[in-house]
């Protein structure tokens, strides 16, 4: 059972997929960089809101209190509308797409701008002569 366990686990698709899920959790975290500190600031700028996590509307309010941010209300029991939290997860998301896009582009064009792999030679003159008798010699009866 060892020797079979080996043999799947070394198996050259297993390491490429271990080899591809580090690399995207890698590029997950570059991502999630990218949004929270390149993308959520221009956008916050723009819209005014340092910070949508906090934005969000009181459903239910058993304590009648106003609370600050959504966790301090969750933690108190209320039943919050959490839109803020959406936003930034939309965020993140198209932040996730146009990086992801910019790499798969990338990976395109350095495959196209590869050269085209090498033509063999054509023939030389003696081979296409010794070509042309091993056809000749091909379709002559047998003896």
């Amino acid at each position: 059972m060892l020797k079979e366990f080996r043999e799947f686990a070394i198996k050259g698709n297993m390491v490429d997929m271990a080899v591809g899920i580090i690399i995207g959790a890698a590029f997950g975290a570059v991502v999630q960089s990218l949004v929270d500190n390149i993308f959520m600031p221009i956008v916050a700028a723009v819209v005014g809101a340092p910070d949508f996590s906090n934005l969000f509307l009181m459903l239910r309010n058993p304590k009648g209190e106003t609370y600050a941010t959504v966790k301090a209300a969750r933690d108190a029991g209320a039943v919050v509308f959490a839109y803020g939290l959406f936003i930034n997860t939309i965020v993140t998301f198209l932040g996730v797409a146009v990086a992801t896009f910019m790499l798969v582009k990338g990976i395109n064009e350095m495959r196209r701008s590869q050269p085209p792999a090498a033509v063999p030679p054509a023939p030389s003159g003696q081979e296409k002569l010794l070509m042309e008798i091993r056809d000749l010699l091909k379709r002559s009866p047998t003896r």
